[in-house]
């Protein structure tokens, strides 16, 4: 889970100020904000740590990506070459990382927690392609930093980086070359760092670490395919439902054998019976259910009986908005524990009262048990005033005080000059002590307009009505 997030000169944020990630992050802001820009740029990192190319230090995606950022002048801040982009964050392991010293074996090293911090540049190489101008790793165990270790960039000859650690005592072997030529992508320690040290093994563990935190978020983008009416599945489990939702309901057929439960000691469920209930719970339908129309044909249809009616239906034929939610659902219980999960617009072509349902059922699913608690991580960037309403009732209700720990809010104020990255500070009573100004638009002056334009009319009608008596 991430803890911390920092972005600088990508796109518009010259500096986004440092992020505290919760396991639920809202990002709120007007169109064109910037708000979508932290989503991307995370992807566009997990799209680089999985493409196959180890020399590319960033992967700005292609047709069939998540993200499609173009060129390193595309995606810096004022698309100017000469900024570099700077980036840390900090994430907590779900497995302790653990390591001795292969020379000093009564060294041993562990940590819980890891701090990332690199620096890009397109003016270091003669080709002005993008390459790390330095990386570092922070090592930490119950909030004390045990060691760090860093890769900097010298100069433009053959091999021009060189290693340093802190805390730890790096031994050269005989005769080898001190530098290195370059790193693995934006964030790993090459092959060299291990054959030019006697005991630099754990480097291994460290560029591993950051895949897997990579390889535990998935995306799921603010339009979703349309609802059909029949849905082929071969017994695949898909890896998620797909950045359109395109999976939705093979992640569904996948996980029929899953049982999980929304909190401690609540009995468990099956995953249809939680999507259901979710789906209920938000005032959408009264049953759902996938059936298999037949036992020659790997064909399924989704039936669904909405409110109020006796009858199932096709989905096709409820709702636009059931459609569009059901892969935000499917996804949040389908990720496997540990993941993070970043969503666009969950709430979109919902009615007010379901998006403030959407809240609850977000609630859930960090609370949410299988094997274990499932520790997930919801990166949501929304425009809905009644999801947060509902998180700030639901804070205000909690007496245990722990859903205020669980939320972090942010505000892209594009009105500052260059725009900023504003914490929205909400107390143990759900208040936000620091409201921004027309955050949802001007409520008060629309009342209050309302209310004149109402009082001029009365005005104007009883005129009209004494002058036709007269």
């Amino acid at each position: 889970m991430l803890t911390k997030l920092r972005i600088q000169n990508f796109k518009g944020w010259q500096d986004t100020g440092e992020i505290k990630m919760a396991p639920i992050t809202l990002f709120f802001g007007a169109n064109s904000s910037g708000k979508s820009s932290i989503g991307q740029f995370l992807m566009m990192l997990k799209q680089t740590v999985e493409s196959p190319d180890r020399k590319a230090v960033f992967y700005p995606g292609g047709k069939n990506s998540a993200v499609q950022l173009g060129a390193y002048q595309d995606m810096v801040f004022h698309r100017n070459p000469k900024n570099k982009i700077s980036f840390e964050y900090q994430w907590n392991l779900p497995n302790l990382l653990e390591f001795k010293d292969a020379l000093i074996e009564r060294n041993c090293y562990k940590a819980d927690n890891i701090a990332f911090n690199a620096q890009i540049s397109s003016s270091l190489t003669r080709e002005e392609t993008p390459a790390v101008e330095n990386l570092r790793y922070r090592l930490n165990f119950k909030s004390q930093e045990i060691l760090s270790i860093k890769m900097v960039y010298e100069s433009k000859e053959d091999k021009p980086y060189i290693i340093s650690a802190q805390n730890y005592s790096l031994k050269r072997k005989q005769q080898r070359p001190w530098k290195l030529s370059s790193t693995i992508k934006f964030y790993g320690f090459p092959d060299e760092v291990i054959a030019y040290h006697q005991n630099a093994e754990f480097v291994q563990d460290l560029n591993l670490a950051h895949e897997n935190l990579f390889k535990s978020i998935y995306y799921l983008g603010p339009l979703r395919n349309k609802a059909d009416r029949l849905y082929t599945w071969g017994g695949i489990a898909p890896e998620s439902v797909g950045y359109s939702g395109e999976n939705t309901i093979s992640a569904m057929l996948a996980s029929r054998s899953r049982m999980m439960s929304l909190r401690v000691r609540k009995r468990k469920e099956s995953f249809e019976k939680i999507i259901a209930a979710s789906l209920k719970t938000m005032n959408l339908i009264d049953e759902f259910r996938v059936k298999k129309i037949s036992d020659q044909r790997q064909e399924y249809e989704v039936k669904v009986k909405a409110k109020g009616s006796h009858d199932f239906v096709d989905l096709p034929d409820v709702g636009f908005g059931i459609s569009q939610v059901l892969p935000v659902l499917v996804q949040c219980f389908y990720a496997p524990s540990n993941s993070i999960i970043i969503m666009e617009q969950p709430e979109i072509h919902l009615h007010p009262s379901a998006q403030s349902a959407l809240a609850d059922v977000m609630i859930n699913v960090i609370n949410s048990r299988e094997n274990g608690p499932r520790n997930i991580q919801l990166i949501i960037e929304t425009h809905s005033e009644h999801f947060l309403r509902r998180l700030q009732r639901r804070i205000a209700e909690d007496k245990s005080n722990k859903l205020s720990e669980n939320v972090s809010v942010y505000f892209a104020n594009i009105t500052t000059t260059p725009p900023k990255l504003e914490s929205l500070e909400i107390d143990m009573f759900g208040n936000i002590t620091n409201w921004p100004e027309n955050f949802f638009g001007d409520e008060i002056t629309d009342i209050s307009c309302q209310a004149k334009a109402a009082m001029d009319k009365r005005v104007q009608s009883l005129t009209r009505n004494e002058s036709t008596n007269e």
